[in-house]
């Protein structure tokens, strides 16, 4: 059960959301405009908002809806058992939204469906992490350092902050934070090199 259980949240994280609604409405392959990504940011940098609010939407309900899986299984919620479970769940549907197979394995960085996965597992940190790339975000305008800042926060935010006492979920944490920042390697040369772009996601495209 937890085999198939695992199959289904990677086979929901690699519903490639940009890559099908943009061709479905505009006819093009997002890949191939912008960064090159097919990711909400990126969405919003080439299509708006029209296009890029309803890629942003799915992606983090497809890590919540993987998470959600959980109470399929056999877990009781609250134990140590049904944790790892979302834990295993969550990893699956970000792997799926990294590496679809529904789009050549060619996907998107993650940010939004990591927030789907980390709002139901611990909402706390996760709340502190989002304020992070809020406030990073008006600042600086630029989505890819804002992402990084805040998935560097989460593990500062649930381990030293609040206290976490479970090593799965301080690996979990680090994990996360180190996957956006490979994730983002491209961006990180942009931005030592000041050539990242800066967006504004409500602006009328």
């Amino acid at each position: 059960m937890v085999v198939i259980l695992v199959l289904i949240a990677y086979l929901l994280g690699s519903i490639p959301t940009s890559v099908w609604i943009v061709k479905a409405f505009y006819n093009i392959d997002v890949r191939e405009f912008g960064s090159g990504n097919a990711g909400a940011t990126n969405t919003f940098r080439v299509l708006g908002k029209n296009a890029g609010i309803p890629v942003l939407v799915i992606d983090i309900l497809k890590g919540t809806l993987a998470v959600a899986l959980s109470y399929l299984s056999q877990y009781k919620y609250g134990t140590p058992e049904f944790t790892n479970l979302q834990l295993g769940l969550g990893v699956a549907a970000l792997i799926g939204h990294i590496f679809p197979v529904f789009a050549g394995f060619r996907g998107g960085k993650g940010v939004a469906t990591i927030l789907g996965i980390v709002v139901c597992i611990v909402p706390f940190s996760c709340a502190l992490s989002l304020i992070v790339f809020l406030v990073v975000l008006f600042l600086s305008r630029i989505v890819s350092l804002s992402s990084m800042l805040a998935g560097i926060s989460f593990p500062i935010f649930l381990n030293l902050v609040l206290g976490n006492t479970d090593p799965i979920l301080t690996v979990f944490s680090v994990v996360v934070a180190a996957l956006l920042i490979v994730t983002h390697r491209k961006n990180i040369q942009r931005l030592l090199h000041n050539e990242e772009s800066k967006v504004e996601l409500f602006a009328k495209k």
